[in-house]
C-alpha cells in the first residue's frame, strides 16, 4: 500500500529543542562560556522564522521537499572510523606535504596530524572540541564574533547553537605556515551534521589551507548547517580552498564569511559540486586600508540538483580591491541562482571592486539565474558587474566529432575550455586537477 502524505502534514522546520542543546553542552563538558553562547543563540533560533519564498534571499529557492524527520538527527554518535574515508581525499592536493591532516567521520574526529615545525612556529591546529580547553582564550575572542554571527539568519543561529565539530587554525604574529593544512569532512551516516572552520591569521603571518565536505551515498535525507570564518589580518596573506562533494541526498545551508585587514591578501577558491539542494552565504569584509581579496567560485549541477550561491563584498576601508569571478553550468533539470552585491560604505574613495558570473547552459530543461549588484555609497570607485549566459556552440563539437572524437568527449572539451579561464585562478595544480576531474564525471560519467 502506498501512502501519500499532503504538504502540509510534513514537517516544516527541524525538530530540535533546549533540551537537544543542553544535553549537547553536558556530553561536552564546555566553558561556561560557550555554554552560554549556544544557549543565547538557541533563544535567538527560536525567536526567528523559518526562511521562506517571501524573503527576497530565498524567493528563488524551495527547500520545504526537505524531509524534516529524516534530515534533523544528529549523527555525532554514529561509529566512525578512517577506513571508510577513500584514500584519494586524504592525499595532499596542495604540494607533496600536508603540516597538518584533520579528518572528521560524522562528526567524530577519527584522523589528526600536524609537523613538528607548525608547533614549534606556534601554530595551532585542534578541533574545536580540544581547543575550547587548550586554546580558549583564541576561540572565544573569535569564534562567531567577527564574521559569521548568530544574528546573520535562522540557520546562522541553529549553528551557534548546536555546532558539532569542526577545527580552529591560529598562524601567531610573523609566522608562515608553509606546509598546508588539510580537513575533511566525511559523512557515512544519513542525517544532521554541524562542522564549522575557523581560520585565525595574526598580522604578518602566512597560510594555505584546503577543506574538503564529502559524503558516501545516502538512502535518506541529510542536512549540513555549517558555518566558515576567515579572519586575515594586518598585512596577512591566507589562501583558502573549500570543495564539496556531498551525496545527491544532502541539503546544505551554510554561512561563510571573511574579514581581510589592512594591506592583507586573501585568495579564496570554492568548487561546489555535490549536495541536493544548496543555499550558501559567502562574504567578503574588506575591512581594512589597502585590503585585497580574490573570490574565485566553481559549480556545476546536474538532474535535479539546486544551487543558490549569495555572494557579496563589502568595501568597508578605502583603497580596498575586491575580484570576483564564479563560472558555473547545468544540465539535466537542475536549477542555479547566483545573487551577488558590491558595497561601497559612505566616504570609502579609491574602491576598485569586480564581480562576474558566466553560465554555460548544457540543456533546454535547465534553469540558471544571475543576479549582480552594486551598492555604492562613494564618488571615488571603480566598481563593475557581469553575468552571462550561453549554451555550446554546436560547430566545435561537430568539428572535433568530424577528428574521430565521439560527442561526449568533444562537449567535455568544450565544457572545458568554458572553465579554463576561472582554472587559471586556482593557483595549485591538484585542485585544478580535482575540479577538471568534477567536470568529466558529469559529461562523461
Amino acid at each position: 500500500m502506498v501512502v501519500v502524505r499532503r504538504r502540509s502534514a510534513a514537517p516544516v522546520a527541524p525538530s530540535y529543542t533546549r533540551a537537544d542543546v543542553e544535553a549537547l553542552i553536558a556530553e561536552r563538558n564546555e566553558p561556561a562560556w560557550l555554554s552560554r553562547c549556544r544557549l543565547a543563540a538557541w533563544e535567538l533560533y527560536e525567536s526567528l522564522p523559518m526562511p521562506s519564498l517571501q524573503d527576497e534571499e530565498w524567493r528563488r529557492t524551495d527547500y520545504r521537499h526537505i524531509r524534516w524527520e529524516e534530515a534533523d538527527r544528529l549523527i555525532t554518535s554514529a561509529p566512525a572510523s578512517l577506513d571508510v574515508v577513500p584514500a584519494e581525499h586524504l592525499e595532499p592536493l596542495i604540494g607533496d606535504e600536508q603540516g597538518g591532516l584533520m579528518v572528521f567521520v560524522n562528526g567524530q574526529l577519527v584522523h589528526y596530524e600536524v609537523s613538528q615545525q607548525l608547533l614549534d612556529a606556534g601554530v595551532v591546529f585542534a578541533d574545536l572540541a580540544t581547543a575550547a580547553h587548550e586554546h580558549e582564550a583564541i576561540l572565544r575572542e573569535n569564534f562567531m564574533t567577527k564574521a559569521v554571527l548568530p544574528e546573520h539568519g535562522k540557520f546562522a543561529a541553529l549553528h551557534a547553537a548546536l555546532w558539532t565539530h569542526g577545527a580552529l587554525v591560529y598562524v601567531p604574529k610573523n609566522v608562515a605556515a608553509e606546509l598546508p593544512l588539510h580537513v575533511v569532512m566525511y559523512n557515512t551516516e544519513d542525517g544532521a551534521s554541524m562542522g564549522h572552520v575557523l581560520v585565525v591569521l595574526e598580522e604578518n603571518a602566512q597560510a594555505t589551507m584546503l577543506v574538503d565536505y564529502r559524503s558516501a551515498e545516502g538512502q535518506a535525507h541529510s542536512a549540513y548547517v555549517g558555518a566558515t570564518e576567515l579572519l586575515v589580518g594586518q598585512a596577512a596573506n591566507l589562501r583558502y580552498v573549500a570543495l564539496q562533494d556531498w551525496n545527491r541526498q544532502t541539503f546544505e545551508f551554510s554561512h561563510q564569511r571573511a574579514s581581510v585587514g589592512r594591506d592583507a591578501q586573501l585568495d579564496w577558491i570554492i568548487g561546489e559540486m555535490g549536495s541536493h539542494l544548496l543555499k550558501s552565504y559567502i562574504e567578503l569584509d574588506l575591512d581594512g586600508l589597502g585590503a585585497n581579496g580574490r573570490v574565485s567560485g566553481f559549480f556545476f549541477a546536474d538532474t535535479n540538483q539546486h544551487f543558490d550561491l549569495d555572494t557579496q563584498q563589502n568595501h568597508n576601508a578605502p583603497l580596498t580591491v575586491s575580484d570576483l569571478l564564479f563560472k558555473g553550468a547545468a544540465r539535466d533539470k537542475a536549477r542555479t541562482v547566483w545573487q551577488g552585491m558590491i558595497r561601497v560604505q559612505p566616504k570609502m574613495q579609491k574602491i576598485d571592486g569586480f564581480q562576474a558570473c558566466r553560465n554555460l547552459f548544457l540543456s533546454d530543461e535547465v534553469r540558471m539565474d544571475a543576479i549582480p549588484g552594486l551598492e555604492i555609497e562613494a564618488d571615488d570607485v571603480a566598481c563593475s558587474h557581469a553575468a552571462t549566459f550561453g549554451s555550446i556552440e554546436e560547430e566545435p563539437v561537430f568539428y572535433l566529432m568530424s577528428r574521430g572524437i565521439p560527442r561526449p568527449e568533444a562537449e567535455l572539451m568544450v565544457v572545458a575550455g568554458f572553465f579554463d579561464e576561472l582554472l587559471q585562478r586556482v593557483p595549485f595544480e591538484r585542485v585544478r586537477e580535482r575540479l577538471e576531474a568534477a567536470i568529466e564525471a558529469k559529461i562523461v560519467g
